[in-house]
């Protein structure tokens, strides 16, 4: 009976969310208060829910700061001159244009939002892909590659729905991914080189020389004459804070929260700026944390209920012994096609829940599960899916037919999933 209300209670969020019937937030209020009265749970699920509430808020806390600070760097230009440089370096080279676009995407997705990296990518890099001729599917390729790799990060959607899911600190899904993901990088960039010579081959280097390049020239050396200590500053903090972390020498929100401030009031010393810069980024982090916290209320109820276990019980019975021991490697190899089925709310907190309890069974810890999934639901997968938003507007951006453009990237995606899974195998990220 708790197994079946548990099935209907994931079968209702999917159904409300997949077919848009109500927004993220409100299906998870609305399903975890239904359900948990349905089942007669009437007196103990305020209880739950807090609970729920007091799981997430450690993430959620994260989103605020890291979205925070890596705004607040990309504001007072800190990744300017770099991204500058290597635009005037490209010319008129169709390999480097291709390589650049790879490095640039992988600078600006350090802010975690796939449609600002998207927009601000190919805004630097499309004219030179038209000037030249190239082929702009090659542009739509390369930036979602990266793009996708990069949506691993700590602050990204993903990891952050993985872990507010499944109740997993959000450095145990990270730390250990860290190898997974710079695999994942490097792969992206001998992908843009393959790209890259082909379209060298077909096109030649042609001798550019465009206002946009010399502009660029001038941005960066006037970006490090104006502000160079600040730009050094900036940069230190930025390398110490992505050090500590590693380190993990204090909790992951504690690290954000100093380098915030740190940088808040270096940067802009006045009160009144520092409050109008963060407000400028409330939008960002009231989105996503609003959405976590629901989430926590959801998965306080279905786990608090034993919905879940029950369920976990129930496929256990039907997967084979052989299998269970395995069910992290099924997760990784699944998680891409899943991105045509599943968007990421729906996967992460109505699908991987279930998966993580089933696997817990046979001995799979819910962290490997997890750092499973992020290697390519609403990662690598994301920039193929037509669930996402920020799918249509990477296409609509560069300008080119969405099935042609899942036709030309998918291998491409492919690949970064099984080289990443297979260094998480070899380190032990997930187990085999």
């Amino acid at each position: 009976m708790l197994s079946m209300l548990g099935f209907c209670m994931i079968a209702t969020f999917l159904f409300l969310v997949i077919f848009k019937k109500l927004s993220v937030v409100v299906a998870f209020v609305f399903v975890s208060v239904a359900f948990a009265l349905i089942g007669g749970f009437g007196a103990n699920m305020g209880e739950m829910m807090m609970d729920g509430i007091i799981t997430v808020a450690p993430t959620a806390v994260m989103i605020v700061f890291a979205i925070l600070y890596f705004g607040l760097m990309i504001d007072v230009g800190l990744f300017d001159p770099m991204v500058s440089r290597i635009l005037t370096f490209v010319k008129g080279d169709p390999l480097k244009v291709v390589m650049a676009t790879a490095i640039i995407t992988i600078i600006v997705g350090l802010d975690g939002d796939g449609s600002s990296t998207f927009m601000i990518t190919i805004s630097a890099m499309l004219p030179l892909y038209k000037r030249l001729g190239m082929n702009r599917l090659i542009l739509a390729c390369v930036v979602a590659l990266a793009a996708g790799v990069m949506n691993i990060i700590p602050w990204g959607g993903p990891l952050v729905r993985a872990s507010a899911s499944l109740g997993v600190e959000v450095s145990d899904l990270f730390i250990p991914l860290i190898p997974v993901m710079i695999s994942g990088l490097l792969w992206t960039l001998f992908s843009a080189y393959i790209l890259g010579k082909k379209e060298r081959d077909r096109l030649g280097v042609i001798n550019l020389e465009t206002t946009q390049t010399k502009g660029l020239a001038e941005q960066a050396i006037a970006a490090e004459k104006g502000g160079t200590r600040l730009f050094w500053f900036n940069l230190l903090l930025t390398l110490t804070l992505m050090v500590l972390l590693v380190m993990e020498v204090l909790p992951i929100q504690i690290l954000f929260a100093i380098a915030f401030t740190i940088a808040l009031f270096a940067n802009f010393p006045n009160p009144k700026e520092q409050q109008e810069k963060i407000l400028s980024h409330a939008h960002s982090f009231v989105t996503i944390s609003t959405l976590v916290f629901a989430a926590g209320i959801f998965i306080g109820v279905f786990s608090g209920t034993k919905m879940m276990d029950a369920m976990a019980n129930s496929i256990v019975s039907i997967v084979p012994d052989w299998l269970g021991p395995h069910l992290a490697l099924v997760v990784a190899l699944t998680s891409l096609p899943l991105n045509f089925i599943f968007s990421p709310d729906a996967y992460y907190f109505g699908i991987l829940p279930i998966l993580s309890e089933t696997a817990a069974n046979f001995g799979v810890h819910p962290a490997e599960v997890g750092r499973a999934a992020l290697l390519g639901h609403s990662t690598v997968g994301f920039p193929l899916s037509p669930l996402v938003p920020a799918t249509f507007i990477l296409i609509g951006l560069v300008g080119v037919d969405f099935g042609e453009h899942q036709k030309f990237l998918l291998k491409w995606a492919i690949g970064t999933t099984v080289v990443m899974t297979i260094i998480a195998v070899l380190t032990g990220a997930i187990p085999f």
